[in-house]
């Protein structure tokens, strides 16, 4: 393991480096004390294991191309928002492969740690895992995950390839997810997140409920600029059922709120967004393409007088072109209020030839349906072909 020091004065490895500054905020004032971060560049599961076991804020540990044990486990390493600690693989090269563990990583109650750059394939339980450790009242803040590919996961039953519980305040960027068996990304109560620019592919061989799902309290997550292919069962599911014991926070009332969904393409699974027991939340400019069975569901999984019924659903400007498979184009549920759902501005096409006009539990403002996209391009980049200004508003094409 080589180790090099970062912000420090010039002598030797230090050479060319420079001072960070801690500032603490002490009874006598503010006083500016120099800190020392480091640079571990490892190559083999000794030399990582070593490196993961003394991280300070500021920290970077750079993973040479390989072949990699999982199994990590990381407990209150923290970095700041200023100095966040960084794992991961180098640019320009080959990424770091860890392959065959019950996980990867497992990083518990950790702040501010960036993973970056690395294949995951073939995890048993989940391919990476972040949570607060069960201390509710103060959740994982300020993680990243940036970069990841991460595998055959599972392949079957409740085995995410992400799976992230009590965080606060994270991001997902720039990830591919392809076959898992629960959720691509599974959030469990976890509050003010992004998750942008991922593709969610579905692998036959994999159960795959969904590529995200957003539930046990979550609120404030926005999922936008990401391509879901045959992702499941459905695609962005907002909310969904989770025991009493691990929602977070422990009274709240619903599975998920505040969720925007915007700038996504969805091609083929057998439905493209799930409201379940969810209060709320904002689906708009995403491009639906042949759903299975439903472009919507409305549900309610979550139960009981503390649960308000699923409600308050905005679906609008979206573009969703529908064929002969469709079965409905929403699936309204029991104990649902489908009544306080809005729909606005959207674009539907029949690909089958039927001209099939949606039928949806509300009336619709200013939707138009009959105008053929005539799509091309593929993956986040499929867009219309059609030059037509009822189209220019709609869509994943058009989000901003």
């Amino acid at each position: 393991m080589a180790r090099t020091w970062r912000n420090g004065p010039g002598n030797g490895t230090l050479e060319g480096l420079t001072m960070r500054f801690l500032v603490l905020i002490l009874a006598v004032g503010t006083v500016a004390l120099p800190t020392w971060a480091a640079q571990y560049d490892v190559d083999s599961d000794a030399a990582l294991r070593q490196a993961l076991a003394r991280l300070e804020p500021g920290d970077r540990v750079v993973i040479a191309p390989g072949d990699y044990a999982g199994g990590l486990y990381l407990a209150g390493v923290s970095g700041t928002a200023e100095a966040p600690v960084v794992i991961g693989g180098a640019e320009d090269v080959p990424a770091p492969r860890f392959a065959g563990a019950a996980q990867a990583f497992h990083l518990v109650d950790c702040n501010h740690v960036t993973l970056r750059r690395m294949r995951v394939e073939g995890c048993t339980a989940n391919g990476i895992n972040a949570d607060d450790g069960g201390s509710y009242d103060t959740p994982a803040r300020g993680l990243v995950f940036e970069g990841l590919t991460i595998e055959n996961t599972g392949p079957r039953g409740n085995h995410d390839a992400l799976k992230l519980s009590g965080l606060s305040g994270f991001t997902v960027r720039d990830c591919t997810f392809r076959g898992w068996g629960g959720s691509g990304v599974d959030l469990v109560g976890c509050h003010e997140g992004l998750i942008t620019g991922c593709d969610f592919v579905g692998l036959d061989g994999f159960s795959q409920s969904n590529g995200v799902q957003i539930k046990g309290g979550s609120s404030g997550i926005r999922v936008v600029a990401s391509y879901f292919e045959n992702a499941g069962d459905r695609g962005i599911n907002l909310g969904g059922s989770t025991g009493l014991a691990f929602f977070r926070p422990q009274d709240a009332d619903c599975e998920a709120r505040d969720v925007e969904v915007a700038g996504n393409v969805f091609v083929g699974g057998n439905s493209a967004v799930g409201w379940v027991s969810a209060d709320g939340g904002y689906v708009h400019h995403n491009t639906i393409v042949r759903p299975a069975r439903w472009a919507l569901r409305l549900l309610q999984e979550s139960v009981g007088d503390r649960f308000v019924p699923c409600r308050d659903g905005v679906f609008e400007h979206n573009l969703v072109v529908y064929g002969e498979k469709l079965r409905t184009m929403v699936n309204v549920g029991p104990n649902t209020a489908p009544e306080t759902f809005t729909f606005r501005g959207n674009a539907w096409f029949d690909a089958s030839g039927r001209a099939r006009r949606p039928e949806l539990p509300v009336a619709e403002t200013g939707g138009f349906h009959g105008v053929d996209p005539g799509l091309v391009g593929e993956g986040r980049r499929l867009r219309p072909g059609l030059d037509d200004p009822r189209l220019a508003t709609v869509g994943a094409h058009a989000w901003k």
